[in-house]
This record gives C-alpha cells, structure tokens and sequence, in this order.
C-alpha cells in the first residue's frame, strides 16, 4: 500500500517542475487517489518483471554482488 501523503508530495513536485497543471474539475485528492491505485494495479506484474531478471540466470556470484554493492551503507 502507496503512502497517499508521500505520492501527493511527489505529484506536487514533479507537477510544478514539468509544468503541468491539474484541470478544473479533477480534484488533487481525487487524482492521487486513482495514481495510487493505478501503481498498485501494476505493482504484482513489476515485482514478477524485476524477479525474473535479478534471478534470471540464477547467477548467485552476481547476486552477492548485488548484496555487496547496496550494502554499502
């Protein structure tokens, strides 16, 4: 589940950099709404899309690698 606060401030800020105002009659709480859900339709298949190409190969050497590099913190 989307945090809607997080999603709104995000389309506040990607809105005012690209220029893009939101017509009469769509209401903001609306449209954040209707994104949200929008990613959360598509969520499952990107998740099942990034599982099958980090595990692809099943290439366990590149995957502790991965682990390496983002674990750098």
């Amino acid at each position: 589940m989307l945090d809607r606060q997080v999603v709104k401030e995000f389309l506040e800020e990607e809105f005012e950099d690209s220029g893009i105002e939101i017509p009469k009659g769509i209401l903001k709480k609306a449209l954040v709404e209707t994104f949200c859900e929008y990613i959360e339709d598509n969520y499952y298949e990107w998740l099942q899309d990034n599982f099958k190409s980090f595990f692809i190969h099943n290439d366990w050497d590149w995957i502790r690698e991965r682990i390496k590099h983002y674990s750098k913190d």
